[in-house]
């Protein structure tokens, strides 16, 4: 068979049988398939209560007293926690490093300073004290205030009395009458007072009389606690000399 006559035989349609080259090989047939291809999509999209819940996204321990203390979240879109003991003792500790804490009341700063210091129940507060000390020789008496300090401080001498009359009772019982009546006459007031006291003198004896007197009656009526200051000589070293008159 000639050439031109192959070259026809391999142009020619087959008709069932593969085709055969000029060597007696198979050639490969090449398959044309059309395709359409969608452009668009039109899978139906998924509702929103058909979509899964994302999870919670759960704040650190360290960062919720950091938020409470900044006013706000860390992070945007994060979910709310419910509260927590531990929260609290975080939050203290750290308003503590920071030097700040949620309870200082700096309201006094801005009022007056004659109005800050608070009131003290009545029986917290010391009371004035009236000290009577008397001996053999001479009495002496002593008003103070609740701090200690002196308003008056009187003695039988400075009533004229000399000598061995300012041991006597009399002399006691005019020096606490003087005294008292002085206290009213000059305004001095007080609503608690206490009697103290030391020796065992005329003048202990007539303190207590004039207190029991209609004269020391605004006094009686003022008088919390009675104490007694007197000394009592324990052991030591030797006594002073015996003063003679």
């Amino acid at each position: 068979m000639s050439r031109p006559l192959t070259r026809c035989l391999a142009a020619l349609p087959s008709l069932g049988a593969p085709r055969v080259a000029a060597l007696g090989r198979p050639l490969q047939t090449t398959t044309t398939t059309t395709t359409t291809t969608r452009l668009l999509s039109t899978t139906r999209p998924r509702r929103q209560d058909e979509t899964s819940p994302e999870p919670p996204l759960r704040t650190p321990p360290a960062e919720k007293p950091l938020r409470d203390f900044f006013g706000g979240s860390l992070a945007t879109g994060q979910a709310a926690q419910p509260q927590n003991p531990t929260d609290d003792i975080s939050q203290r500790l750290v308003m503590k490093a920071l030097g700040k804490t949620a309870t200082i009341d700096t309201s006094p700063l801005s009022g007056d300073p004659a109005k800050l210091t608070m009131p003290r129940a009545a029986a917290d507060l010391e009371p004035h004290h009236l000290h009577v000390f008397s001996h053999r020789h001479n009495t002496h008496i002593t008003f103070t205030r609740p701090n200690r300090e002196p308003i008056m401080s009187l003695s039988c001498g400075n009533l004229g009395y000399r000598k061995s009359r300012r041991g006597t009772f009399d002399s006691a019982y005019s020096l606490t009458k003087y005294v008292l009546e002085r206290l009213v006459y000059t305004g001095v007031r007080f609503d608690r007072l206490e009697l103290v006291m030391r020796g065992f003198g005329p003048g202990r004896e007539a303190a207590i009389k004039v207190l029991m007197s209609p004269e020391g009656k605004f006094f009686r009526d003022k008088i919390i606690r009675v104490a007694d200051s007197t000394r009592v000589k324990f052991a030591g070293t030797r006594s002073e000399k015996p003063r003679r008159l």
